[in-house]
């Protein structure tokens, strides 16, 4: 969460020769406030109306000279503003608040940064549209208009699932993606303020440890529930109703009727739309969650709590489409809790999958997010990699190094060590380190067979010398080399699932809200404790990160894991600039190709300036 009302200090101008020292790092004079930057504080002190003057366009904006710091402050207030008008029920305010934030400047060019820089950004839809330079992204602000919009039908393709079979994914255009990115800009401080306290998927802020850490919780508390509902329901994003979503949704009723019913192409024939929101589209996972929130507070009060007698211990965990419901006994969840939950379900056009919906015990546990959850004899509850997630990984590892059989050794590690160190990254909270040194165990089987194909005439002794080393106290580490940037040999190593030390994830606050500023310095303390186990053993990243305050001098916003960043040379290497910390700073990647594309500037702090923010 970054800080909605700082602007970079100093003056700053173009590049030259000689350096200037600024805490802000950069060289460019400011101009004086925007129009629209006059029309938000105009507004601030309006109670009564919403003035329509700060949703003008930027007609002749630069891209590569927008100031992201003033947009995303922009955006971050009305935000802000649509939460509290939310909180206190006053909706035809948060409509108001919603319309001025989709017709503004800062908000689409936000939309256009995002669908610019995900993942999918290389990907076309049905018209093979990219906005993949400059100019196209600044007249992408310009079109992105709502009078006059039609959406396209989506690009459908199929990826494979777990199970072998096909998942449909609906690929939108560029400028829909960008127009969903706009309307979900207004949408997700009233869905995060709306939404249930033990939801946890596709949510801001949250991910799948908070979810186990939640349901570890509700099974090793004294007295706890014994059983548990496996839930998991049936296509979700193909079946929600349209009726019931244009009903619900707080959002402009026709925009979401234009994308809900825009159809998919697939080999060239239409298909129209009549129960569903696409995969793929940029809004569709926050509208599923909103049709599924308030689930749980149906169910506590269908199921209340009781301190003393048979209390009914009904509590559910739910992660996207699928979910937990603990309960008191197997008849409890199976006679009144279930059918409960389907009823729920059908006025939304929905239905649990008879196959996957199961009813457990505890101590026979039961796998959620890759994960087994069981209470073992002795009471304690533990949370270990699922014998299908473990299976699945290994299968992955596998079939890597058979697919590199001719590929050198320092090859084969570069392709397998960001594999590894993300399954055992994600399974680092839970009691995984057997786990871990069983899988160590199985690739290590599979690359020594790899070894010994790759040199049959060899003994075991010399492919040992060639192929594994020892790395402090640990023997038998696969061992290959690559060429640097400079083209010179470096040493690789394997990496380890072990490797990978066991932390204890902190869950997050069930009414914590982002978007609400009264959650701020909560969210800020999450952030530095969260990116410093992530930049673990990283330690020139950790530096520089801790040095800027985790602040991008740019933008001025926080960098995270999510944004990403780049580690940029202040002095180029190609004027002599070193590899050291002293000479490297850390920038947002739109911040950094904006930096490049106008010559500006990025300086360390000075001392004196650390000591004074």
């Amino acid at each position: 969460m970054g800080e909605t009302g700082v602007e970079p200090c100093g003056n700053i101008t173009l590049r030259e020769s000689e350096q200037t020292s600024v805490w802000s790092f950069i060289t460019r004079t400011f101009e004086k406030p925007s129009k629209e930057e006059k029309q938000m504080a105009a507004e601030k002190a309006s109670t009564e109306e919403e003035k329509p003057a700060s949703a003008f366009s930027h007609i002749d904006e630069n891209w590569d000279a927008i100031q992201w710091y003033r947009t995303q402050r922009n955006v971050r207030r009305l935000q802000a503003r649509i939460v509290k008008a939310t909180q206190e029920k006053r909706w035809g305010r948060v409509k108001a608040l919603q319309r001025l934030l989709t017709h503004s400047f800062s908000g689409k060019a936000l939309a256009v940064r995002r669908v610019t820089e995900n993942q999918g950004k290389k990907t076309p839809g049905v018209d093979k549209v990219r906005w993949d330079t400059s100019e196209k992204k600044a007249q992408a602000i310009h079109d992105l208009r709502q009078r006059g919009y039609h959406p396209q039908p989506l690009r459908r393709v199929y990826i494979p699932k777990s199970n072998g079979a096909q998942r449909p994914l609906s690929i939108p255009t560029m400028k829909d993606r960008a127009m969903q990115a706009l309307y979900l800009l207004a949408l997700q401080p009233v869905a995060e303020t709306l939404a249930d306290a033990h939801s946890y998927g596709f949510r801001s802020e949250r991910c799948t440890a908070d979810a186990l850490v939640y349901c570890h919780i509700l099974f090793s508390q004294k007295n706890g529930a014994a059983w548990a509902l496996e839930g998991d329901i049936k296509s979700c994003f193909d079946k929600i109703s349209h009726d019931w979503l244009l009903a619900q949704i707080p959002m402009e009723k026709d925009m979401l009727r234009k994308w809900l019913k825009a159809g998919y192409m697939e080999k060239n024939v239409l298909h129209m739309t009549e129960e569903g929101t696409p995969q793929g589209g940029i809004i569709s996972p926050a509208i599923a969650n909103m049709a599924l929130d308030g689930l749980s507070q149906q169910l506590l009060e269908r199921f209340p709590r009781v301190k003393r007698g048979n209390s009914p211990k009904v509590n559910l965990a739910r992660y996207a489409d699928d979910f937990i419901v603990t309960g008191a006994s197997k008849e409890l969840l199976e006679q009144e809790v279930k059918p409960f939950i389907e009823a729920f379900m059908k006025e939304r056009g929905l239905s649990l999958s008879q196959e996957k919906t199961v009813i457990t015990h505890i101590e026979d546990g039961f796998d959620f997010l890759g994960q087994q959850v069981r209470k073992y004899h002795n009471g304690s509850v533990l949370t270990t990699p699922s014998k299908k997630n473990v299976k699945a990984f290994l299968k992955k590892i596998r079939g890597m190094i058979e697919k590199h059989k001719a590929s050198s050794a320092g090859q084969l590690i570069v392709k397998l060590n960001p594999v590894i160190r993300g399954w055992a990254t994600y399974h680092r909270f839970g009691a995984s380190s057997r786990t871990f040194n069983s899988v160590d165990h199985a690739i290590f089987k599979k690359l020594w067979r790899w070894t010994r194909r790759r040199h049959p005439r060899k003994s075991a002794t010399w492919v040992k010398q060639k192929y594994f080393t020892t790395v402090g106290t640990v023997n038998w580490v696969f061992t290959g080399e690559v060429e640097d940037e400079e083209g010179h040999k470096v040493l690789v190593h394997l990496r380890r699932a072990s490797d990978v030390k066991i932390q204890r994830h902190t869950p997050i606050q069930g009414e914590a809200n982002p978007f609400d500023p009264a959650w701020e310095v909560y969210f800020e303390k999450r952030l530095g404790v969260k990116m410093a186990q992530n930049l673990k053993g990283r330690r020139q990243l950790r530096h520089l990160w801790e040095e800027q305050k985790g602040i991008c001098p740019m933008c001025r916003q926080k960098i995270t894991q999510i944004t990403g960043w780049h580690n940029h040379h202040i002095i180029g290497k190609s004027k002599g600039g070193t590899h050291h910390a002293a000479n490297r700073v850390l920038l947002h990647p739109t911040c950094h190709r904006q930096l490049h594309s106008q010559g500006l500037y990025v300086e360390k702090p000075r001392p004196s300036e650390q000591q004074g923010r």
